[in-house]
């Protein structure tokens, strides 16, 4: 089949490439490269480099696709208080432009990559029957993006999933980013010798997904005659650690004892989120194969490889004011 990811220079979308080139598939994608690498891309894909707001690009590389995977957001869940307008036009904006494009060109599914912010404040663990609760404009965001999905793939007979991954880890995530990928800055931090940094207390609860456990089961919802029109979490739930048990993990793998830095915490962030897998259990016997310190201990190999790198505040904070976090308003990472 021809399958279209967005996001293919991302973490999640070249992993995802990877599977459908392996299975077979002729893979095309794009990407802005805001929040990727551009050696993350397999050689083997059609790579364009565009973005998902620019509709009639969109509508003209999506042509004869089967199946197009929106993988691609501004997955800024901290920033989008504070720089809503650039959240808002990444998450809201290129995802009706992609699904658009899509119809028009009568894709036969369209697979929809959501967050857990849409549970937002709910009680853990959450499950997709759950009414949504979004505590910041990225968790809104996504939510507006999967009311567009399903009104416009239901009026116009085109097949629709929902994927709800959480916290996902693993190699190829961008780790020089200081608004994202809590694993991934403290890793780059001691692995150059410096304290972590962790907003509030560290003990918000967080359970973390490594990336060849989530990939199985969204393979399986971009084919599956099951999962049309279902919204599925995928990603482990169990090992629910505090952040500071995550420091303490990390610090311990990378044997480099250290005491965090703690700040005042961030606005509008949930202090327990934990999503359910247990309809994705039971719909497509999903197992998990790693555990939190294998998937750590894979990561922290991957970034020593690369090199460690400064952190880059490549998008600017569009509301500077006294709750804005200091790591990002005088650049602490």
């Amino acid at each position: 089949m021809r399958i279209f990811i967005s996001g293919i220079a991302g973490f999640l979308g070249s992993h995802l490439a990877d599977r459908m080139i392996f299975l077979g598939h002729h893979v095309f994608g794009c990407d802005n490269l805001i929040g990727g690498y551009l050696d993350n891309v397999p050689k083997k894909a059609k790579f364009y480099q565009a973005d998902c707001n620019d509709f009639n690009l969109m509508k003209n590389i999506t042509k004869n696709m089967d199946i197009v995977i929106h993988c691609a957001a501004t997955a800024y869940e901290g920033l989008s208080v504070f720089s809503p307008n650039i959240v808002t036009k990444n998450i809201v904006g290129s995802s009706v432009s992609l699904i658009t494009a899509s119809i028009c060109n009568k894709v036969k599914r369209i697979v929809y990559c959501s967050s857990m912010a849409r549970y937002g404040s709910n009680k853990v663990p959450f499950t997709e029957d759950m009414k949504t609760k979004p505590q910041d404009p990225y968790g809104i965001g996504k939510v507006a993006g999967e009311e567009f999905l399903k009104n416009l793939c239901d009026v116009h007979k085109i097949e629709w999933v929902i994927a709800v991954p959480h916290n996902i880890i693993g190699p190829r995530q961008k780790y020089d980013d200081p608004y994202r990928n809590v694993a991934s800055i403290m890793i780059n931090l001691m692995l150059q010798k410096r304290n972590p940094i962790i907003y509030g207390d560290g003990k918000q609860k967080r359970c973390f997904s490594f990336i060849k456990d989530d990939i199985d089961i969204l393979t399986e919802l971009a084919f599956s005659k099951k999962a049309r029109s279902e919204i599925i979490n995928i990603g482990p739930d169990d090992e629910f650690v505090t952040i500071n048990e995550l420091s303490n993990t990390i610090s311990n793998l990378l044997a480099f004892n250290t005491k965090p830095i703690f700040k005042k915490g961030r606005p509008q962030e949930v202090f327990l989120a934990n999503c359910s897998a247990d309809k994705a259990r039971k719909m497509f016997n999903y197992k998990t194969k790693y555990s939190l310190k294998q998937g750590l201990q894979e990561m922290i190999t991957y970034i020593k490889n690369r090199g460690v790198r400064p952190f880059k505040y490549h998008l600017d904070l569009e509301i500077i004011n006294e709750i804005t976090p200091e790591t990002w308003k005088n650049k602490l990472f």
